[in-house]
């Protein structure tokens, strides 16, 4: 079983080539934590090798945390994206700058990034 669920990754990794790092971030986000964990998560900015996402409640946010470090290597060599770390922020949080945290459904907010780079 674990010998498949490589190989996918391996796969997906390699379809991802042609995207933005942004949508490769994305689309791995729920081949490396999991479907549980994706949607309670999603993935908004990526800059300067930094990647945020936003997470729907404290709970997922105290799990995401403890699991930065998998996430982080996973992410990377899922999306083949130089990142170096994940800011995970509570929906709703105030952004520096002072911008809000949109409240729309996760689906939502993933398919306005997708957009936004085409």
């Amino acid at each position: 079983m674990q010998g498949m669920r490589e190989l996918l990754r391996s796969s997906l990794g390699k379809s991802l080539s042609g995207l933005e790092p942004a949508d490769r971030l994305a689309a791995a986000w729920p081949v490396a934590c999991g479907r549980s964990m994706a949607e309670h998560g999603v993935v908004t900015a990526f800059a300067n090798g930094c990647v945020t996402i936003e997470v729907s409640d404290s709970t997922w946010l105290e799990q995401m945390l403890a699991m930065r470090q998998q996430l982080t290597a996973e992410l990377r060599r899922i999306a083949s994206v130089e990142l170096r770390e994940i800011h995970f922020q509570r929906t709703g949080e105030t952004r520096p700058g002072g911008n809000r945290v949109p409240t729309a459904p996760p689906r939502a907010r993933s398919s306005r990034l997708h957009r936004s780079k085409k």
